[in-house]
């Protein structure tokens, strides 16, 4: 749905409350369609914001895998071969 959203899932370290808090807050941005929200929408936003976090953190608390923990680096490394490949001009 949003390619701002990354896999929290699995990581060695595990998601910061702070990852999981930017993926929720880019899950409302989209769901919503604002980056901003007007000052009347401000608690509803922010709401759902802290709702959704809670949610994540509880799945990612609650999940089981039997595969190894993947590495933060080599993962990134991965993801800028992929957008260079993606990208490249001829």
């Amino acid at each position: 749905m949003c390619r701002n959203i990354r896999q929290l899932h699995n990581f060695e370290p595990p998601a910061t409350s702070r990852e999981v808090h930017d993926a929720a807050l880019q899950y409302v941005r989209k769901v919503a369609g604002t980056t901003k929200p007007s000052q009347s929408n401000q608690a509803a936003f922010d709401e759902a914001v802290h709702a959704i976090a809670h949610a994540t953190q509880h799945l990612l608390d609650h999940l089981t895998t039997s595969a190894p923990p993947k590495n933060r680096e080599e993962e990134a490394i991965k993801a800028r071969a992929r957008a260079e490949k993606r990208y490249a001009t001829a």
